[in-house]
């Protein structure tokens, strides 16, 4: 018997006793609590224990061997910030030795000639949001083969797709990878809930973040609730910095005045600047900042070229994310990406290389473990043809080869998506005619990709088809359990689809738009049929489906499958009329309350700024 299973039975056998007891219920949580945080302790992913350790220095003395010698190589030290020559002795996922000799006896041991080559630290996506439509190992493992071995995750969808236990023993479970996943702990949804304290509880969000696996909180979208009292933010936000895990903001556009609110208030990073100068405001009030290079806010470029005009050399505490871009932005990888504009944009190289690599372990506390090439950390090292060439040849990640020689190794997925029950939605009621009823005044109209204006729904919207002289469509969301429906319309999205039907949303509830009332159920049927997805009909045909097996919300396949999907759904969409360029991202974000101005959210029609619910969502 497993210990998990040892504790699911003792909690049982021994929860009965109690329960003849006074205070029952306060007992029988004691008991889980403490019991479950002893298997987390006794499950957590330690690196390397006592034994271990010894025969790490046993290497050193020549009583072991290294797994694998990197001899004559060129690596960037990022504490000296030199190029330095060296042979780098791994032991199994460790670096053990940084130095001129070599092992006196080679034999059984992996050496790899590295001379005319460079070797850098493995680089650090460190604000990945891992579920566009792909899921955090295939992320990850996609990443890796692009040098990419460390990404600091949002833990958002755990929170709607697992309870706490099953979040936890995944989060363990993603340990085993040979890429490094460390997660964050949220403290808010980014929309408007129904149960709100279902998923963001006091009790909730501080098992989060006491967790091995998180070293952060945040991202915080709710930060007007803070400015304007929310002592329970606020609290979180202190355990959280008590515990050594800094808080990441989220503030666009924000003012020096709200800037230095928040940082009193003990939030440390940040990543939303779009500009040169906003980058540099941030740096001067202390917060850590990230530079973004992502599918909906592509700024780097940009901003590099203005920091640098504006004389900006020091970039200590400067990162580099992609803030999870859709899959197609991915096809050449993701932090190797930055770093290459950061060179081309005239970044000095070793400012380029620690921006992906020490800036980030630093910030997180990490530098014992990850980002740099030094005695005693993970073995994630990146093997470059040149040093102004970012794109790796060979990938180490955890002493395991990734990529070597530029082949990929094709390593297997390992996460048992099935034993955390993420399968396919069992839709378990249906979708009618009657569901259909649009009636509210007030609709969505698309400003961008993302940013959406109230306006006043003028369209005959009581019609079975609204006609292709507008580009009005009908918009529902809908509970993914079928309980609550939100109705409006929708400008700005399409001018003549019949249907789209997603189950990819903020929070997994389905959202429909489209011009035919008859379209919006012939998708529904194919949505049911596959489980969750994203399903295009348009006058009584199916032109496209994409299953999401993993939780109608993530896909499970290739990446390359995914990203042929997402560029034939985005070749589609603006086929018919879709004007923008994120497709993924506007279904995503029609119930994100972080962003202005009007959303459709679980509970009703929103107005973001007064917080207020203009009409309520109808019960079914």
């Amino acid at each position: 018997m497993d210990i998990i299973s040892f504790v699911n039975l003792f909690t049982k056998k021994s929860t009965s006793f109690f329960k003849t007891a006074p205070y029952e219920s306060v007992v029988y949580v004691m008991i889980e609590e403490i019991i479950y945080w002893s298997v987390v302790v006794m499950t957590e992913n330690i690196h390397w224990r006592n034994r271990e350790l010894r025969r790490h220095v046993a290497v050193i003395d020549g009583e072991e061997k290294p797994t694998i010698v990197l001899k004559n190589g060129i690596y960037l030290n990022t504490y000296t910030k030199q190029w330095l020559q060296a042979n780098i002795w791994i032991f199994n996922d460790r670096i053990v030795y940084v130095g001129d000799e070599l092992p006196e006896n080679s034999s059984s041991i992996e050496v790899i000639d590295c001379d005319g080559l460079y070797l850098v630290p493995g680089y650090i996506e460190p604000h990945a949001h891992p579920f566009q439509l792909y899921n955090p190992e295939l992320l990850a493992m996609h990443g890796a083969k692009f040098g990419t071995t460390t990404f600091i995750n949002d833990n958002l969808m755990w929170n709607f797709l697992l309870d706490r236990k099953k979040a936890f023993t995944l989060l363990d479970n993603f340990n085993q990878l040979p890429v490094s996943m460390y997660w964050w702990a949220r403290f808010d949804s980014q929309t408007a809930l129904q149960h709100g304290d279902d998923y963001f509880s006091t009790n909730k969000v501080l098992s989060w973040l006491e967790h091995p696996s998180v070293i952060q909180g945040g991202e915080l979208t709710a930060w007007p609730r803070l400015l304007n009292g929310d002592d329970r933010l606020l609290y979180w936000i202190q355990e959280s910095n008590r515990l050594g895990k800094p808080v990441e903001g989220h503030l666009p556009g924000a003012s020096e005045k709200t800037l230095t609110k928040m940082k009193l208030l003990g939030v440390a990073a940040e990543h939303e600047a779009m500009t040169g100068k906003e980058v540099i405001k941030r740096l001067q009030l202390g917060y850590q900042t990230g530079l973004r290079y992502s599918s909906i806010r592509p700024d780097l470029p940009v901003i590099l070229e203005e920091m640098l005009a504006e004389g900006f050399e020091t970039f200590d505490h400067v990162t580099l994310t992609t803030d999870g871009a859709t899959p197609a932005f991915y096809e050449n990888g993701i932090i190797n990406s930055c770093i290459d504009i950061a060179i081309e944009k005239g970044v000095p190289l070793t400012e380029a290389y620690r921006m992906a690599t020490h800036n980030a372990a630093d910030h997180y506390g990490l530098l014992d473990e990850l980002g740099c090439i030094a005695p005693g950390r993970i073995a994630n090292i990146n093997i470059l043809e040149a040093k102004d060439n970012p794109h790796p040849i060979s990938v180490l990640a955890k002493g395991e080869w990734i990529l070597k020689d530029s082949q990929d190794r094709n390593i297997p997925p390992k996460i048992d998506w099935g034993k955390y029950e993420i399968n396919p939605i069992d839709f378990d009621w249906d979708l009618s005619l009657g569901d259909m009823q649009f009636s509210v005044p007030i609709g969505l109209n698309m400003v961008n990709d993302v940013i959406i204006q109230p306006y006043a729904i003028k369209t005959d919207v009581t019609l079975d088809v609204i006609p292709d002289d507008t580009d009005d469509a009908f918009l529902m969301m809908i509970d993914r359990q079928g309980k609550w429906r939100v109705n409006t319309a929708i400008k700005g999205f399409t001018n003549r689809l019949g249907a789209l039907a997603s189950s990819y949303s903020t929070t997994g509830d389905l959202i429909f738009i489209g011009k035919s009332k008859q379209d919006m159920l012939l998708a529904w049927k194919r949505l049911k049929e596959l489980g969750g997805g994203i399903v295009l009909v348009h006058e009584g045909k199916i032109l496209f489906e994409m299953p999401l097996k993993l939780g109608g919300s993530m896909f499970d396949g290739s990446m390359a499958e995914l990203m042929e999907q997402e560029r034939h759904l985005k070749k589609l969409l603006q086929e018919f009329g879709y004007p923008f360029g994120d497709p993924v991202y506007s279904v995503l974000f029609l119930s994100a309350t972080h962003l202005p101005y009007i959303r459709i959210t679980q509970q009703g029609i929103m107005d973001v700024k007064k917080r207020e619910v203009l009409f309520p969502a109808t019960m079914r």
